[in-house]
């Protein structure tokens, strides 16, 4: 059997100095559905991460939270977690969600018959078979309704069958007959063996009836735990008994929010409108009054002593040992997950218009003005400086449109401007593939538009100005443009991955192409540069430096020009390189291709490494400076005597930051 627990656990955010969930025990079983309830800012979404194992790094936690007797982990592939947001590809239909999401996470040893069938029965247990083929929608097309975006996020989790099913906000967005169908449908999963608990927040009676067991929260504190039908006497017996034809759900989180004390006093809403109320009565407590009686009722009630009594004996009963907990390892490669996520990224990237296609569009227009402005330059004197102006036109306004892609990137990695879209996140933080998978993925899938965006404006360019003619410099140029596009394109990626909205990923993103242009020797020669910085190192870790000089080699080299006076001999294209670009001729241009190639692995690299170690590295940090901010409070004799909740209990916390190499002042 199945079992989770959680015993004394408390949450603190140490930045802030308080408390967000306060010594709260319970345990959830199999076969039952259990409803985390409270008013806004109470902690239940705090409560469903910690269980879930996926806690903010900035919030410090002690306690025990047991797994089959085992510590929890965002790993496991027995833990699924259903965010509030819907993490959905709005480019992807409904069934295709589905499909490469299963090939992504079940078995390999499954075959792809096996897979779609499973996919099949998740779409009629969740009622999607009707709109499989609609796509999902995003901020440029029209989609599936909110309802069905809800429902087909809780059947990509329940495509794996996990042990544990932690949902936040469900129903949130639905109407009331859409919410019964989906907790009903979460229902049957649970009566299939496995745990399903929900973070909700208002259900009607309906629903409400649906749930099992219930947690009842309120700034932190535990009100009530136990069966969900059992809630009633138990505000009944504390004094407050839910009036006739009242929603329960509606009347326990009535007597517990007290943000609206000043407004409207609690007893114009429990009183009935024909019976005389006494001054002396406790139904003119204020809502803050009746919170704590309530929460003094429950420490000395017999469901707090059971439900502790029932976490001691299944813990130790039920131990369960660690191989037979089964943790999905965090493997980096995996082939069939390689080909899964290359050919739904291609699918995305094709369907979606502002990803490379607006981006293509764009390059052929500018590449289309620029070839009218230099058509057939020709080989005067005068062409010289022309042609170092179409390059400098022609990387700047292309490379610059690398940060086109930002929005599209952004909308799949965080979400775009609101975060509303985290698929890349979302599916990383549940361990759906390895980061060497995504990073190679992305760069298949992105192979062949990004060819179709540097071979068309080259192509335009090349035939209108008329460039040193040839088939392998023709080649040199859509090879040089080709990797350019890629360096440019990790950039953007990378500059996604640490900046916290879309606004500063466009600006960071042009400087960053605007700072590494500067050592280009587009604007000033080479060997004028300054030696400091611009000259050692940035001239060597610049790909445009590196692309700039390949290029005016394939185009000078094997050239003749007209001299400047008639008469004189024609001036040869090495002779060009070396007096107006201040470009070294005997070095081999496949040498300067060679080092943009070098240049974009260290940068896939780079973002690779952000990608990977970003989050652990963000994590360590808070952690050092919670520890930090902890030490300061403790010397406090005024928070080391705070009194953190008005109970009775003194039982001592089982602190975990022996794992994280922390001491709590809770304690």
């Amino acid at each position: 059997m199945h079992y989770l627990v959680w015993e004394d656990l408390t949450l603190f955010m140490p930045k802030r100095k308080r408390i967000l969930v306060n010594r709260v025990s319970g345990f959830a079983l199999p076969n039952r559905i259990m409803a985390i309830m409270g008013p806004s800012g109470s902690g239940k979404s705090t409560l469903l991460n910690a269980l879930s194992g996926r806690l903010s790094s900035n919030v410090l936690l002690t306690g025990n939270i047991l797994l089959n007797g085992k510590q929890t982990s965002r790993a496991s592939t027995n833990i699924s977690y259903v965010t509030q947001e819907d993490n959905l590809l709005g480019c992807l239909t409904v069934r295709e969600t589905l499909t490469y999401s299963a090939r992504l996470r079940l078995p390999c040893t499954m075959t792809n018959t096996e897979m779609d069938k499973v996919v099949e029965e998740t779409m009629i247990k969740i009622g999607l078979e009707e709109c499989g083929e609609n796509r999902v929608g995003n901020w440029h097309s029209r989609g599936i309704s909110g309802g069905e975006k809800r429902r087909l996020s809780i059947g990509l989790e329940m495509l794996t069958q996990p042990y544990l099913m932690l949902l936040d906000e469900p129903t949130s967005g639905l109407d009331s007959a859409s919410a019964f169908f989906v907790i009903h449908a979460l229902k049957n999963v649970a009566l299939d063996g496995k745990i399903v608990i929900c973070c909700i927040h208002q259900p009607s009676s309906f629903v409400f009836d649906l749930f099992d067991d219930l947690c009842l929260l309120s700034s932190g504190d535990t009100i009530y735990f136990g069966e969900a039908k059992a809630a009633i006497q138990f505000f009944c017996d504390a004094g407050f008994p839910c009036p006739p034809r009242r929603s329960p759900s509606d009347h326990f989180l009535r007597c517990i929010n007290s943000d609206f004390d000043n407004i409207l006093p609690f007893r114009n809403y429990l009183s009935h409108p024909h019976t005389s109320l006494d001054p002396e009565s406790s139904l003119n407590f204020t809502t803050k009054n009746i919170k704590e009686k309530l929460l003094q009722h429950y420490h000395n009630s017999p469901y707090s002593l059971n439900a502790r009594k029932f976490i001691r004996e299944i813990t130790l009963v039920h131990a369960e040992s660690a191989s037979e907990l089964d943790m999905n390892k965090d493997n980096w490669w995996n082939w069939n997950q390689l080909c899964t996520l290359t050919v739904r990224s291609f699918v995305n990237m094709k369907r979606d218009f502002s990803y490379y296609w607006l981006r293509i569009v764009f390059s052929i227009i500018i590449a289309s003005a620029a070839g009218i402005m230099f058509f057939d330059i020709g080989l005067s004197s005068f062409s010289i400086m022309s042609r170092a102006k179409v390059y400098s036109f022609f990387f700047n306004f292309l490379l610059c449109l690398s940060v086109g892609g930002l929005p599209s990137f952004i909308e799949e990695w965080k979400g775009l401007l609101m975060k509303s879209n985290q698929v890349l996140h979302y599916e990383r933080l549940n361990r759906h593939y390895g980061d060497g998978v995504f990073v190679c993925a992305n760069f298949l899938s992105s192979i062949p538009f990004v060819t179709l965006a540097a071979i068309s404006p080259v192509a335009i360019l090349y035939s209108m100005v008329k460039f040193h003619l040839g088939f392998s410099i023709f080649c040199y140029f859509f090879i040089n443009i080709f990797f350019c596009i890629l360096i440019m394109e990790s950039i953007t990626m990378t500059v996604a991955l640490l900046v916290p909205n879309f606004f500063m990923g466009v600006g960071i993103s042009a400087a960053v192409i605007m700072f590494l242009t500067i050592a280009s020797g587009l604007y000033r020669q080479l060997p004028d540069l300054p030696k400091l910085f611009w000259k050692y190192p940035m001239t060597y870790i610049s790909f445009t430096s590196w692309a700039v000089k390949g290029q005016y080699k394939n185009d000078m080299i094997g050239l003749e020009f007209e001299p400047v006076n008639p008469g004189e001999p024609k001036m040869k294209g090495e002779q060009v390189l070396t007096t107006c670009f201040g470009v070294n001729s005997n070095q081999s241009k496949w040498w300067d291709l060679g080092a943009v190639l070098l240049l974009f692995l260290c940068h896939r690299l780079v973002f690779f490494m952000v990608l990977k170690y970003k989050d652990r590295v963000v994590w360590v940090w808070r952690r050092r400076w919670m520890k930090q901010s902890l030490e300061q409070l403790g010397k406090r004799s005024s928070f080391r005597m705070e009194r953190v909740i008005p109970s009775k209990r003194h039982q001592p916390l089982h602190s975990l930051s022996s794992q994280e190499g922390l001491t709590s002042p809770l304690q």
